[in-house]
């Protein structure tokens, strides 16, 4: 992954950590990696993430239900559905207006804006969901949030969605390669590359 000559890998590695600042800055998220394949492969690390974040309570009782809003895109409801499987994951679609946030439920991903178009605001869903210890994942348009209020200011905890909005090249993961930012306290269980700051020998910044 890392070119030899120092100069190409460190000017590689600052290209990638301004990614990742512009993802933190237009997710409203504390984290972000230095990308992932594409949308779809994202929000199943998202469902993971989300899954594995679960309480020792949780665990116990195997709450496993993964709850998706219908208006989600429908190539990466199919990648959710073949990652859930293996793992014991049951999904359960429909309108977040009107899903009842059960006792099986672990998380939810909404997508913002949705497949249609339309923008909703997902504050009081995310605020219920949160009282419930479901936690919130959303599949954003990356332009939008140029625009829209950033989902980590409405109450998500993870979002991700495809950088190709913005033009990026292949070199930086997949053909679309995915953006994902999550909160502070993930940090650990974070998937992909994450480029971090740091010193080198004779005390000069160093990218790694």
């Amino acid at each position: 992954y890392t070119p030899y000559q120092a100069e190409i890998s460190q000017g590689r590695l600052e290209a990638l950590l301004n990614f990742q600042t512009v993802i933190t800055e237009l997710t409203g998220l504390e984290l972000a990696n230095a990308s992932l394949l594409d949308e779809a492969t994202a929000a199943s690390e998202a469902m993971i993430l989300m899954y594995n974040s679960r309480s020792r309570k949780a665990i116990k009782e195997n709450v496993n239900v993964l709850f998706v809003d219908k208006n989600i895109f429908p190539q990466t409801l199919e990648v959710l559905e073949g990652k859930a499987e293996p793992l014991g994951i049951q999904i359960e679609t429909g309108s977040y207006k009107k899903f009842e946030l059960h006792d099986k439920v672990f998380g939810a991903i909404l997508q913002y804006p949705g497949n249609d178009g339309e923008i909703h605001d997902y504050s009081s869903f995310t605020e219920n969901a949160h009282e419930n210890e479901v936690l919130v994942s959303a599949a954003a348009d990356l332009m939008s949030l140029v625009l829209l209020t950033p989902p980590g200011e409405w109450g998500a905890d993870i979002v991700f969605g495809s950088s190709q909005r913005f033009g990026i090249p292949m070199g930086y993961g997949g053909p679309h390669a995915a953006f994902f930012a999550t909160k502070e306290s993930f940090k650990r269980k974070l998937p992909g590359r994450i480029i971090g700051v740091a010193k080198d020998v004779h005390g000069n910044r160093a990218l790694r």
